[in-house]
């Protein structure tokens, strides 16, 4: 049927490199999948039922008490996000936000300085390790920061925000060549 709506990737081959390709570099991720898990479970647990369902390559980012965003690059099948609700059944829902939200990844040695020109979260090393994320806002849109890298961060955002978040980034990125950064 063609007037049933058709899936568009947001941000398709969306990419932006900043002053040089080291300094901040923009990219707009795969639309894979972002599970967000609620329940008593732990982290080590949670990732050892993501290995026996084959979604081994995915992340896991705290989103809140007892609250945990799946991420990853590749689409999940309903077969798929069917055997992880059955392995956590009775120790934690899953609900599939993969339609709803959008990452974008942060990158480069200025990375950090651009965050720190629309968040108040302190992207320090010593005190936002890798492996760590935060809800925040970036600007006045709320934001999941997680620090993937030394120099790399992963922003997911709701779906319906994520261009004006691009449009955000871009326009910090601009300032601070500017600035001379």
């Amino acid at each position: 049927m063609p007037d049933l709506p058709q899936h568009r990737p947001v941000l398709a081959g969306a990419r932006y490199n900043g002053m040089t390709a080291a300094a901040i570099r923009l990219e707009a991720l795969p639309e894979g999948h972002l599970l967000h898990v609620l329940g008593a479970i732990e982290p080590v647990a949670l990732a050892a039922e993501l290995v026996k369902v084959g979604l081994a390559n995915s992340s896991i980012r705290k989103a809140g008490f007892r609250q945990w965003f799946v991420a990853g690059d590749a689409p999940l099948s309903p077969a798929g996000l069917d055997a992880l609700t059955a392995a956590l059944a009775g120790k934690a829902f899953v609900m599939d936000q993969s339609h709803g939200r959008v990452r974008i990844g942060v990158s480069g040695r200025s990375s950090r300085l651009l965050l720190s020109k629309g968040t108040v979260v302190d992207l320090d090393p010593a005190v936002f390790a890798e492996g760590s994320s935060a809800m925040t806002m970036v600007g006045h849109i709320s934001v999941q920061i997680a620090r993937t890298g030394d120099d790399s961060f992963e922003l997911t955002v709701l779906r319906s925000f994520a261009e004006s978040l691009w449009d955000e980034l871009r326009h910090m990125a601009a300032s601070a060549e500017k600035d001379g950064v």
